[in-house]
């Protein structure tokens, strides 16, 4: 774990962008992404491998809003009394002390990519907001008693039967209608944190090496590349073009390294693994070595020395298995834990499952 990386615009909320700004027509995606990383590197100072690790938590490290604190695993895994608990105090605490920052202020310190797409899709939907092309099109069975846009009577009813002994008197009926949309506003939100952490994460982890002198010097770098458009690989003759999550080419010799860039690891993708890179091999055609790499930041033990173990032929399926911060998992377990986490342990003391700083230094 390295000492705390200042960077500012943590410390206050998310600023609405100015009237000068372009518009924004998809919040959360790719070209938005590609501007709001930009952004926050103008300001971030100098990236290395030392702090690469920290810059990704900064823009995709959440809050899970169930128990308050940094999110490592499955909410419903991570309740109070659950072992997932005590792991997840152990990560908040570990994010808390590597940022410097008291344990309540680290959702200031985090989420900066998702709290300002947010910020962005809020202009766009007050930008779109069309009130009398809404009556206009309502109005001809304005005397049907149709439902309203969004209305939830039983949301309503269940915030209500929370509050009434709070409550002095009726909740008008437009300030009801406010909280249903407030609320379905919050849940479309957070559903949209998949995105984040699905291309947001190849987006970021391309944004830092991008800003290591020593890597963007050397190696061409893409994101959701179709293969064969990487050199020394054919065209699929199936009907799905393969992408690879992000690829680094080496300028001096052509030498490709695939890698597949997953936030968190789940059964179906520990299958998906061997498949694309069968596809790969059978694609590849220049019989010139490639890498085929994982960088996740998963949080189970059993998951994460299955991905180290796996294995194709006679060799390891992955040439390098890297955690955002190797350390984090292995310090959530805590000491004491045994089986799996044990495992781990091992494979960060081999080198077998290194953090991204290894990597990159390797690079």
């Amino acid at each position: 774990m390295t000492g705390s990386l200042p960077l500012p615009g943590f410390d206050v909320p998310a600023s609405v962008p100015s009237a000068e700004a372009p518009p924004v027509k998809r919040a959360f995606g790719v070209e938005n992404r590609a501007r709001l990383l930009n952004q926050y590197f103008s300001e971030a100072g100098d990236v290395d491998a030392k702090n690469a690790w920290q810059h990704v938590y900064r823009l995709l490290l959440s809050i899970d809003q169930t128990i308050g604190l940094a999110h490592c695993y499955e909410s419903d895994k991570c309740q109070p009394g659950r072992p997932w608990y005590e792991r997840s105090l152990r990560f908040h605490d570990r994010i808390s002390r590597s940022f410097d920052v008291p344990p309540k202020d680290v959702a200031l310190h985090i989420d900066w990519l998702f709290t300002q797409a947010s910020v962005d899709l809020a202009a766009v939907i007050a930008s779109q907001d069309q009130p009398s092309k809404v009556q206009a099109q309502r109005a001809p069975y304005a005397d049907r008693d149709f439902p309203l846009p969004g209305e939830d009577p039983e949301l309503v009813s269940v915030v209500l039967d929370v509050l009434k002994d709070y409550l002095t008197g009726d909740v008008p009926e437009e300030v009801a209608q406010n909280l249903v949309r407030r609320v379905q506003s919050h849940l479309s939100k957070e559903n949209k944190r998949k995105n984040m952490v699905g291309e947001g994460f190849e987006d970021t982890l391309a944004a830092v090496l991008h800003r290591v002198p020593s890597i963007a010097s050397r190696y061409e770098i893409s994101t959701r590349k179709n293969l064969h458009d990487l050199p020394g690989f054919n065209a699929s003759t199936g009907t799905k073009t393969r992408q690879v999550d992000l690829a680094l080419v080496r300028h001096a010799d052509q030498y490709r390294i695939l890698i597949t860039a997953k936030w968190s690891i789940r059964s179906d993708r520990e299958e998906q693994f061997p498949s694309d890179f069968n596809d790969y091999v059978r694609l590849e055609s220049t019989s010139k070595d490639f890498a085929y790499v994982l960088i996740t930041n998963e949080f189970d033990a059993a998951r994460l020395v299955a991905a180290c173990d796996a294995r194709r032929q006679n060799a390891p399926l992955f040439n390098n298995v890297v955690h955002v911060d190797a350390g984090a998992p292995v310090e959530a377990y805590g000491p004491q834990a045994k089986h799996s986490a044990t495992k781990l342990r091992e494979r960060v003391s081999s080198g077998r499952l290194q953090s991204l700083a290894q990597w990159i230094n390797e690079l």
